[in-house]
Protein backbone atom coordinates (compact mmCIF):
# COMPACT_ATOMS: atom_id res chain seq x y z
CA UNK A 1 0.00 0.00 0.00
CA UNK A 2 1.29 3.47 -0.92
CA UNK A 3 2.25 5.72 2.01
CA UNK A 4 1.78 9.49 2.24
CA UNK A 5 3.56 11.70 4.76
CA UNK A 6 1.19 14.40 6.06
CA UNK A 7 3.33 17.33 7.23
CA UNK A 8 2.27 19.76 9.95
CA UNK A 9 4.36 22.27 11.85
CA UNK A 10 1.94 24.19 14.05
CA UNK A 11 -1.54 23.99 15.53
CA UNK A 12 -3.38 25.50 12.49
CA UNK A 13 -1.73 22.91 10.22
CA UNK A 14 -3.31 20.11 12.20
CA UNK A 15 -6.72 21.69 11.61
CA UNK A 16 -6.03 21.33 7.90
CA UNK A 17 -4.69 17.79 7.86
CA UNK A 18 -7.35 16.45 10.26
CA UNK A 19 -10.06 16.17 7.58
CA UNK A 20 -7.52 14.53 5.25
CA UNK A 21 -6.66 11.97 7.93
CA UNK A 22 -10.35 11.19 8.41
CA UNK A 23 -10.85 10.90 4.65
CA UNK A 24 -7.81 8.60 4.27
CA UNK A 25 -9.15 6.35 7.02
CA UNK A 26 -12.55 6.20 5.33
CA UNK A 27 -10.98 5.48 1.93
CA UNK A 28 -8.76 2.70 3.21
CA UNK A 29 -6.64 2.43 0.07
CA UNK A 30 -3.68 4.57 1.14
CA UNK A 31 -1.45 4.44 4.21
CA UNK A 32 -0.27 7.60 5.94
CA UNK A 33 1.94 8.94 8.68
CA UNK A 34 1.44 12.26 10.47
CA UNK A 35 4.72 14.17 10.69
CA UNK A 36 4.99 16.98 13.26
CA UNK A 37 8.07 19.03 12.39
CA UNK A 38 8.03 20.76 15.76
CA UNK A 39 8.14 24.20 14.10
CA UNK A 40 5.96 25.41 16.96
CA UNK A 41 5.72 23.52 20.21
CA UNK A 42 2.30 23.97 21.78
CA UNK A 43 1.87 22.53 25.24
CA UNK A 44 -1.89 22.43 24.70
CA UNK A 45 -1.47 19.85 21.90
CA UNK A 46 -2.39 16.99 24.20
CA UNK A 47 -4.46 13.86 23.78
CA UNK A 48 -7.70 15.85 24.03
CA UNK A 49 -6.61 18.18 21.22
CA UNK A 50 -6.16 15.30 18.78
CA UNK A 51 -9.27 13.56 20.08
CA UNK A 52 -11.29 16.71 19.29
CA UNK A 53 -9.88 16.68 15.76
CA UNK A 54 -10.75 13.02 15.34
CA UNK A 55 -7.17 12.04 14.49
CA UNK A 56 -4.33 10.14 16.20
CA UNK A 57 -1.31 11.92 17.65
CA UNK A 58 1.61 12.42 15.22
CA UNK A 59 3.58 9.32 14.28
CA UNK A 60 6.81 11.31 14.24
CA UNK A 61 7.83 14.46 16.12
CA UNK A 62 11.00 16.06 14.74
CA UNK A 63 11.44 18.79 17.39
CA UNK A 64 12.87 21.35 14.96
CA UNK A 65 12.10 24.25 17.28
CA UNK A 66 12.41 27.98 16.69
CA UNK A 67 15.11 30.35 15.48
CA UNK A 68 15.19 32.72 12.53
CA UNK A 69 13.33 31.77 9.36
CA UNK A 70 16.53 30.40 7.84
CA UNK A 71 17.58 28.53 10.96
CA UNK A 72 14.17 26.98 11.41
CA UNK A 73 13.83 26.02 7.75
CA UNK A 74 17.31 24.50 7.76
CA UNK A 75 16.67 22.42 10.88
CA UNK A 76 13.40 21.10 9.47
CA UNK A 77 15.09 20.22 6.15
CA UNK A 78 17.87 18.27 7.86
CA UNK A 79 15.47 16.33 10.08
CA UNK A 80 13.00 15.62 7.28
CA UNK A 81 15.73 14.49 4.89
CA UNK A 82 16.98 11.99 7.46
CA UNK A 83 13.44 10.72 7.99
CA UNK A 84 12.70 10.32 4.27
CA UNK A 85 15.97 8.51 3.66
CA UNK A 86 15.25 6.13 6.54
CA UNK A 87 11.56 5.56 5.78
CA UNK A 88 10.86 6.77 2.25
CA UNK A 89 7.22 7.70 1.54
CA UNK A 90 5.50 7.51 -1.84
CA UNK A 91 4.33 11.12 -1.58
CA UNK A 92 4.53 14.11 0.76
CA UNK A 93 1.50 16.30 1.43
CA UNK A 94 2.04 19.81 2.80
CA UNK A 95 -0.56 22.38 3.80
CA UNK A 96 -0.65 26.14 3.91
CA UNK A 97 2.36 28.42 3.87
CA UNK A 98 4.49 27.96 7.01
CA UNK A 99 8.24 27.24 7.02
CA UNK A 100 7.54 23.52 7.40
CA UNK A 101 5.57 23.63 4.14
CA UNK A 102 8.53 25.09 2.27
CA UNK A 103 11.24 22.99 3.95
CA UNK A 104 9.60 19.61 3.50
CA UNK A 105 8.61 20.36 -0.11
CA UNK A 106 12.21 21.13 -1.03
CA UNK A 107 13.54 17.99 0.66
CA UNK A 108 10.93 15.77 -0.97
CA UNK A 109 11.56 17.13 -4.47
CA UNK A 110 15.34 16.72 -4.14
CA UNK A 111 14.72 13.10 -3.19
CA UNK A 112 12.36 12.67 -6.19
CA UNK A 113 9.32 12.21 -3.94
CA UNK A 114 6.17 13.82 -5.38
CA UNK A 115 4.65 16.73 -3.44
CA UNK A 116 0.99 17.63 -2.97
CA UNK A 117 0.24 21.19 -1.83
CA UNK A 118 -3.08 21.86 -0.13
CA UNK A 119 -4.19 25.54 -0.31
CA UNK A 120 -2.09 26.01 -3.44
CA UNK A 121 -2.15 29.14 -5.56
CA UNK A 122 -3.01 31.72 -2.90
CA UNK A 123 -1.19 35.02 -3.45
CA UNK A 124 -1.27 38.33 -1.57
CA UNK A 125 1.19 40.08 -3.87
CA UNK A 126 3.06 41.22 -0.75
CA UNK A 127 6.62 39.89 -0.81
CA UNK A 128 7.29 41.34 2.65
CA UNK A 129 5.19 38.47 4.04
CA UNK A 130 7.31 35.36 4.72
CA UNK A 131 4.21 33.29 3.98
CA UNK A 132 4.02 34.69 0.45
CA UNK A 133 7.57 33.52 -0.26
CA UNK A 134 6.76 30.09 1.15
CA UNK A 135 3.67 29.81 -1.04
CA UNK A 136 5.43 30.81 -4.24
CA UNK A 137 8.43 28.54 -3.73
CA UNK A 138 6.30 25.55 -2.69
CA UNK A 139 4.06 25.95 -5.73
CA UNK A 140 7.09 26.27 -8.01
CA UNK A 141 8.11 22.67 -7.24
CA UNK A 142 4.90 20.85 -6.22
CA UNK A 143 3.37 18.13 -8.39
CA UNK A 144 -0.29 18.35 -7.39
CA UNK A 145 -2.07 21.58 -6.51
CA UNK A 146 -5.22 21.46 -4.39
CA UNK A 147 -6.99 24.80 -4.72
CA UNK A 148 -9.54 26.45 -2.43
CA UNK A 149 -10.79 29.32 -4.61
CA UNK A 150 -10.81 30.59 -8.23
CA UNK A 151 -7.91 33.04 -7.70
CA UNK A 152 -5.66 30.06 -6.92
CA UNK A 153 -6.38 28.52 -10.32
CA UNK A 154 -5.69 31.82 -12.06
CA UNK A 155 -2.35 32.31 -10.31
CA UNK A 156 -1.16 28.76 -10.95
CA UNK A 157 -2.09 28.90 -14.63
CA UNK A 158 -0.33 32.24 -15.01
CA UNK A 159 2.74 30.66 -13.43
CA UNK A 160 2.69 27.89 -16.02
CA UNK A 161 1.29 24.96 -14.05
CA UNK A 162 -0.38 22.27 -16.18
CA UNK A 163 -4.16 22.10 -16.04
CA UNK A 164 -4.12 18.39 -15.17
CA UNK A 165 -2.10 19.09 -12.01
CA UNK A 166 -4.54 21.73 -10.67
CA UNK A 167 -7.50 20.44 -8.68
CA UNK A 168 -10.24 22.75 -7.43
CA UNK A 169 -11.42 20.79 -4.39
CA UNK A 170 -12.82 23.26 -1.86
CA UNK A 171 -11.30 23.97 1.51
CA UNK A 172 -10.13 21.53 4.20
CA UNK A 173 -10.31 24.32 6.82
CA UNK A 174 -14.03 24.50 6.13
CA UNK A 175 -14.24 20.70 6.39
CA UNK A 176 -12.72 20.99 9.85
CA UNK A 177 -14.86 23.98 10.81
CA UNK A 178 -18.10 22.17 9.98
CA UNK A 179 -16.89 19.03 11.77
CA UNK A 180 -16.01 20.98 14.92
CA UNK A 181 -19.16 23.13 14.81
CA UNK A 182 -21.27 19.97 14.78
CA UNK A 183 -19.36 18.65 17.79
CA UNK A 184 -19.77 21.98 19.57
CA UNK A 185 -23.55 21.66 19.43
CA UNK A 186 -23.28 18.52 21.58
CA UNK A 187 -20.71 19.95 24.01
CA UNK A 188 -21.11 21.73 27.32
CA UNK A 189 -19.48 25.08 26.58
CA UNK A 190 -19.99 26.51 30.07
CA UNK A 191 -16.40 25.75 31.14
CA UNK A 192 -14.79 27.81 28.37
CA UNK A 193 -12.88 30.84 29.66
CA UNK A 194 -14.99 33.23 27.61
CA UNK A 195 -18.38 31.70 28.46
CA UNK A 196 -19.12 34.24 31.19
CA UNK A 197 -18.45 37.15 28.84
CA UNK A 198 -20.73 35.66 26.21
CA UNK A 199 -23.45 34.76 28.76
CA UNK A 200 -23.40 38.27 30.25
CA UNK A 201 -23.85 39.84 26.83
CA UNK A 202 -26.70 37.48 26.04
CA UNK A 203 -28.38 38.07 29.44
CA UNK A 204 -28.29 41.82 28.84
CA UNK A 205 -29.53 41.52 25.28
CA UNK A 206 -26.41 43.07 23.77
CA UNK A 207 -24.17 42.06 20.89
CA UNK A 208 -20.39 41.80 21.00
CA UNK A 209 -17.39 41.83 18.68
CA UNK A 210 -14.21 39.75 18.59
CA UNK A 211 -10.69 40.97 17.84
CA UNK A 212 -7.56 39.06 16.77
CA UNK A 213 -4.28 40.72 15.76
CA UNK A 214 -0.91 39.07 15.25
CA UNK A 215 0.60 40.10 11.90
CA UNK A 216 4.05 41.69 12.33
CA UNK A 217 3.04 44.44 9.90
CA UNK A 218 0.30 45.45 12.35
CA UNK A 219 1.70 44.71 15.79
CA UNK A 220 5.43 45.41 15.44
CA UNK A 221 4.96 49.08 14.57
CA UNK A 222 3.96 51.42 17.40
CA UNK A 223 2.46 53.91 14.93
CA UNK A 224 0.29 51.36 13.13
CA UNK A 225 -0.75 49.62 16.32
CA UNK A 226 -1.79 52.92 17.88
CA UNK A 227 -3.92 53.68 14.80
CA UNK A 228 -5.67 50.31 14.97
CA UNK A 229 -6.21 50.46 18.73
CA UNK A 230 -7.66 53.99 18.49
CA UNK A 231 -10.35 52.54 16.21
CA UNK A 232 -10.97 49.59 18.53
CA UNK A 233 -11.32 51.85 21.57
CA UNK A 234 -13.84 54.03 19.71
CA UNK A 235 -15.82 50.97 18.63
CA UNK A 236 -15.77 49.56 22.15
CA UNK A 237 -17.68 52.61 23.40
CA UNK A 238 -20.62 51.36 21.29
CA UNK A 239 -20.03 47.59 21.27
CA UNK A 240 -18.40 45.34 23.90
CA UNK A 241 -15.26 43.77 22.45
CA UNK A 242 -13.29 40.72 23.51
CA UNK A 243 -9.66 40.31 22.50
CA UNK A 244 -7.82 36.96 22.80
CA UNK A 245 -4.33 38.45 22.71
CA UNK A 246 -1.47 36.72 20.91
CA UNK A 247 1.75 36.71 23.02
CA UNK A 248 3.58 38.81 20.41
CA UNK A 249 0.76 41.35 20.43
CA UNK A 250 0.56 41.45 24.22
CA UNK A 251 4.30 42.09 24.47
CA UNK A 252 4.14 44.96 22.00
CA UNK A 253 1.10 46.53 23.65
CA UNK A 254 3.12 46.65 26.86
CA UNK A 255 6.31 47.81 25.13
CA UNK A 256 4.56 50.63 23.28
CA UNK A 257 2.48 51.61 26.32
CA UNK A 258 -0.80 51.28 24.42
CA UNK A 259 -3.97 51.25 26.54
CA UNK A 260 -6.98 49.27 25.30
CA UNK A 261 -9.40 51.13 27.56
CA UNK A 262 -12.12 49.78 29.87
CA UNK A 263 -14.51 48.30 27.29
CA UNK A 264 -12.22 45.73 25.67
CA UNK A 265 -12.06 42.45 27.56
CA UNK A 266 -8.59 40.93 27.24
CA UNK A 267 -8.12 37.15 27.48
CA UNK A 268 -5.32 34.77 26.56
CA UNK A 269 -5.08 32.71 23.36
CA UNK A 270 -8.03 30.33 23.05
CA UNK A 271 -8.23 26.67 22.13
CA UNK A 272 -10.00 25.99 18.83
CA UNK A 273 -13.39 24.95 20.22
CA UNK A 274 -13.47 27.72 22.81
CA UNK A 275 -12.63 30.31 20.18
CA UNK A 276 -15.17 28.94 17.70
CA UNK A 277 -17.83 29.11 20.42
CA UNK A 278 -16.93 32.77 20.91
CA UNK A 279 -16.67 34.15 17.38
CA UNK A 280 -19.49 32.21 15.70
CA UNK A 281 -22.07 34.31 17.57
CA UNK A 282 -20.27 37.66 17.32
CA UNK A 283 -21.88 40.52 15.44
CA UNK A 284 -18.48 41.26 13.90
CA UNK A 285 -14.97 39.80 13.86
CA UNK A 286 -12.02 42.17 13.36
CA UNK A 287 -8.86 40.35 12.41
CA UNK A 288 -5.65 40.16 10.41
CA UNK A 289 -5.78 36.35 10.26
CA UNK A 290 -6.01 34.60 6.90
CA UNK A 291 -7.81 31.53 8.19
CA UNK A 292 -10.40 33.50 10.13
CA UNK A 293 -11.37 35.42 6.99
CA UNK A 294 -12.32 32.06 5.48
CA UNK A 295 -14.02 30.59 8.52
CA UNK A 296 -16.21 33.66 9.05
CA UNK A 297 -17.17 33.54 5.38
CA UNK A 298 -18.10 29.86 5.71
CA UNK A 299 -20.46 30.62 8.61
CA UNK A 300 -21.64 33.99 7.30
CA UNK A 301 -20.23 36.06 10.19
CA UNK A 302 -19.34 39.67 9.24
CA UNK A 303 -15.56 40.07 9.14
CA UNK A 304 -13.45 43.23 9.02
CA UNK A 305 -9.91 42.42 7.85
CA UNK A 306 -7.35 44.90 9.14
CA UNK A 307 -4.81 44.47 6.36
CA UNK A 308 -3.90 46.22 3.12
CA UNK A 309 -4.19 42.99 1.09
CA UNK A 310 -5.50 39.45 1.26
CA UNK A 311 -4.40 36.21 -0.36
CA UNK A 312 -8.00 35.00 0.02
CA UNK A 313 -9.96 37.37 -2.27
CA UNK A 314 -12.97 35.04 -2.55
CA UNK A 315 -13.84 36.02 1.04
CA UNK A 316 -14.19 39.63 -0.14
CA UNK A 317 -15.65 38.98 -3.60
CA UNK A 318 -18.24 36.43 -2.44
CA UNK A 319 -18.05 36.10 1.33
CA UNK A 320 -18.76 38.19 4.41
CA UNK A 321 -15.30 39.80 4.56
CA UNK A 322 -14.44 43.48 4.04
CA UNK A 323 -10.81 44.58 3.59
CA UNK A 324 -10.26 47.91 5.36
CA UNK A 325 -6.53 48.42 5.83
CA UNK A 326 -5.37 50.18 9.01
CA UNK A 327 -7.16 53.51 8.62
CA UNK A 328 -9.08 54.08 11.89
CA UNK A 329 -11.82 56.03 10.14
CA UNK A 330 -12.45 53.19 7.71
CA UNK A 331 -12.40 50.53 10.43
CA UNK A 332 -14.94 52.40 12.56
CA UNK A 333 -17.15 53.21 9.55
CA UNK A 334 -17.38 49.57 8.45
CA UNK A 335 -18.25 48.37 11.95
CA UNK A 336 -20.94 51.03 12.29
CA UNK A 337 -22.47 49.83 9.02
CA UNK A 338 -22.80 46.38 10.56
CA UNK A 339 -24.31 47.80 13.75
CA UNK A 340 -26.87 49.68 11.64
CA UNK A 341 -27.93 46.39 10.07
CA UNK A 342 -26.09 47.08 6.81
CA UNK A 343 -23.66 44.15 7.00
CA UNK A 344 -22.42 42.83 3.69
CA UNK A 345 -24.45 39.84 2.57
CA UNK A 346 -21.99 37.23 1.46
CA UNK A 347 -22.37 33.63 0.44
CA UNK A 348 -20.39 30.47 1.01
CA UNK A 349 -18.02 29.88 -1.95
CA UNK A 350 -18.37 26.96 -4.34
CA UNK A 351 -17.27 23.57 -2.93
CA UNK A 352 -16.89 24.86 0.63
CA UNK A 353 -19.19 22.04 1.60
CA UNK A 354 -17.18 19.90 4.01
CA UNK A 355 -16.07 17.40 1.35
CA UNK A 356 -12.74 18.87 0.18
CA UNK A 357 -10.64 16.20 1.92
CA UNK A 358 -12.55 13.41 0.19
CA UNK A 359 -11.84 15.00 -3.18
CA UNK A 360 -8.14 15.31 -2.31
CA UNK A 361 -7.88 11.66 -1.28
CA UNK A 362 -9.68 10.53 -4.44
CA UNK A 363 -7.13 12.41 -6.58
CA UNK A 364 -4.16 11.06 -4.63
CA UNK A 365 -5.47 7.51 -4.83
CA UNK A 366 -5.78 7.84 -8.59
CA UNK A 367 -2.35 9.46 -9.03
CA UNK A 368 -0.50 7.00 -6.78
Amino acid sequence: MKTIYLVAGARPNFMKIAPIVRALKAHGGLAFKIIHTGQHYDRDMNDVFFEELGIPKPDIFMAAGGGSHSQQTGKIMLAFEELCETMRPDAVLVVGDVNSTLACSIVAKKLSIPVAHVEAGLRSGDMSMPEEINRIVTDSIADWFFVTEPSGIEHLKREGKPDLAIHYVGHVMVDNLLYQAEKLVRMDASDFETSDFKANCRANGIQYGVITLHRPSNVDSAEIMERIVSALVEISSELPLIFPVHPRTRGNLEKFGINLGPNITVVGPQAYMAFLNLWKDAVVVMTDSGGLQEETTALGVPCITIRENTERPVTVEEGSNVLVGTDPVQIVAEVRKILRGEAKRGRCPYLWDGKAARRIVDVLAKEL
